[in-house]
C-alpha cells in the first residue's frame, strides 16, 4: 500500500474539518454541549496543527502568509462559535474555507494526487 501524497493528506484535513463543522451544527441544534465542544476542539486542532502547520511560508510567499492569516481567523471564529454556541459563526467558517477547498481539489490533477 503506497503512502498518501501531501496533497491527499491536506485534502483529508479539509474533509475532516467540514465533517467537524457539520457535526458541531447538529450538536448545537440538539443541545449536545459535550459533543459540540469535542468536535469543535477537533476542528481547531485540524486548522492549527494540520492546515496551518503544513504551510511552507518560505516557498509559499504571500499566498502561504495569507492562508496562515485565514486559518488563524477561522480558528478564532471556531473557538468563539463554541463559547457562544453560535451556529452562524460555523456558517461563516464554512463559507471562508469552501473556496480554498475547491481550489485545492482543482489543482489535484496537476500535483499528482492520485497516488
Amino acid at each position: 500500500m503506497s503512502a498518501a501524497s501531501p496533497h491527499k493528506l491536506v485534502t483529508l484535513l479539509f474533509e475532516g474539518l467540514l465533517d467537524c463543522l457539520a457535526k458541531a451544527q447538529g450538536a448545537m441544534a440538539q443541545g449536545e454541549t459535550e459533543l459540540k465542544c469535542s468536535v469543535l476542539s477537533r476542528a481547531v486542532r485540524i486548522v492549527d496543527e494540520g492546515l496551518r502547520s503544513a504551510l511552507n511560508r518560505e516557498q509559499g510567499g504571500q499566498l502561504a502568509s495569507d492562508l496562515g492569516d485565514l486559518y488563524a481567523y477561522i480558528s478564532l471564529r471556531l473557538t468563539q462559535a463554541n463559547l457562544r454556541n453560535d451556529p452562524a459563526l460555523l456558517d461563516e467558517c464554512k463559507r471562508l474555507i469552501e473556496p480554498i477547498i475547491e481550489a485545492w481539489v482543482a489543482i489535484g490533477p496537476q500535483v499528482g494526487s492520485t497516488r
